[in-house]
């Protein structure tokens, strides 16, 4: 597990900008990179790269090594793709059977998938619509092992399928599968696939979880179905639990991570700091706030220099900026800025990519809302999350992925 150490180290250090977007919201899972090398003037255009037909889906691309990686469907199979990334060529595709009902109400919206990829050490990690987790070689596709949770899953309960992205820890690869009548999170070993630990938990919100220590406990911030949970990396001990529920169970809003706890976030229930802490072996927790008014649905905000910059459904979509001691709102937008947006801090900006193929980029400053530059980056909704390189963006739409690159 060694490898596995290190490189969770690696993820706690300062991210740099560069050709690596390598899981869920970037190198370190915040959404914030160090973009140095980005332009201080946004040009007045972007410059429009390869564009490829990658299947639907809702799963964000992940980069690394020179290639791009993309969990897609053709219904009713599944397919992994690694595409070159300077020209956009298939190196390699693979498929596997992945039958999947939705419940009713979601018809309108693809099967997904919806998790994002994880590539860590020459490995990608996928996990599918119905929570069938697969480890591929990312040199050449060859399948290293798979796991196949769907036995447990009523996917027709669900809206979504399985959403939770994979994420890495010194305990391995932690998943986590279920429906409204419950779950399990288990923790893998990378290279052989062997369940390093397995719990019988709430069922999965559709976030994807975060990892942070607290009091000296390293442990995995999840949105179950009604809760937010932190759960003990070393073994999936549930520590500490936070009623957070919703009507339809829409806990999809990945936490944020601050000192000694979290900002979670949902479109009915408003956001919200906890403070987490032990006292005498047992743990509690505490809301020290609630902003009712910024409910975040479909983006994951980001934090930066002690301010939270994020999208709230409000008024047909607003950007807002708050204060993440306080919750104070510092800036709000009239509205009519997307249905969602996927958003990521690069140096001294803000990217927004809304639902509605819009990249904003504003200024990060959280005294006033200021809008850089727009641009439209697709024909068709790009729900899926932005991924920032060093000189490119990467944009996935209904069907295709297309590279955009910076050019002053």
């Amino acid at each position: 597990m060694s490898k596995v150490i290190v490189l969770s180290c690696l993820l706690l250090t300062p991210i740099h900008a560069s050709d690596d977007w390598p899981q869920w919201r970037g190198p370190s899972r915040t959404g914030v990179v160090d973009r140095s090398g980005a332009p201080d003037v946004w040009p007045a255009s972007l410059t429009r790269g390869w564009t490829a037909d990658v299947g639907e889906g809702y799963s964000s691309p992940v980069v690394g090594g020179g290639r791009v990686f993309v969990h897609a469907r053709r219904d009713p199979d599944e397919l992994v793709s690694a595409l070159d990334l300077a020209t956009g060529r298939t190196i390699w595709e693979r498929r596997y059977a992945a039958p999947f009902a939705k419940n009713p109400y979601a018809r309108q919206m693809a099967k997904g998938p919806y998790a994002t990829p994880l590539l860590a050490n020459g490995r990608l990690y996928t996990l599918g619509t119905s929570a069938i987790l697969s480890a591929w070689n990312a040199s050449d596709g060859t399948l290293l092992w798979r796991k196949d949770y769907s036995a447990g899953l009523d996917t027709s309960k669900l809206f979504c399928g399985t959403a939770m992205s994979p994420i890495l820890t010194a305990r391995g690869v932690v998943v986590y599968a279920g429906d409204d009548r419950g779950g399990v999170m288990a923790a893998l070993d990378p290279e052989t696939g062997k369940e390093g630990w397995l719990r019988k938990i709430s069922g999965p919100g559709y976030a994807s979880p975060v990892e942070t220590t607290i009091d000296g406990t390293a442990q995995i911030v999840a949105m179950t179905t009604r809760s937010v949970a932190g759960v003990s990396t070393s073994n999936g001990e549930v520590l500490w639990e936070f009623p957070y529920p919703d009507e339809w169970n829409e806990n999809i809003v990945t936490p944020v991570v601050v000192s000694g706890g979290v900002i979670v976030s949902g479109v009915r229930q408003g956001t919200r700091r906890l403070e987490v802490s032990r006292t005498a072996g047992k743990w509690s927790v505490r809301e020290a706030w609630h902003a009712p008014e910024v409910t975040m649905y479909m983006s994951s905000p980001v934090l930066v220099n002690g301010a939270l910059f994020g999208h709230s459904s409000k008024r047909r979509g607003q950007f807002v900026a708050m204060d993440a001691a306080t919750g104070r709102i510092r800036w709000a937008t009239e509205g009519r800025d997307g249905t969602s947006a996927s958003i990521v801090a690069a140096g001294s900006h803000l990217l927004f990519l809304t639902a509605e193929s819009q990249l904003i980029v504003a200024s990060a400053d959280p005294a006033s809302f200021t809008e850089v530059r727009r641009y439209t980056v697709a024909n068709s909704p790009t729900y899926p999350h932005l991924a920032v390189l060093r000189d490119r963006l990467l944009v996935r739409d209904e069907t295709h992925l297309t590279v955009w690159k910076i050019a002053p």
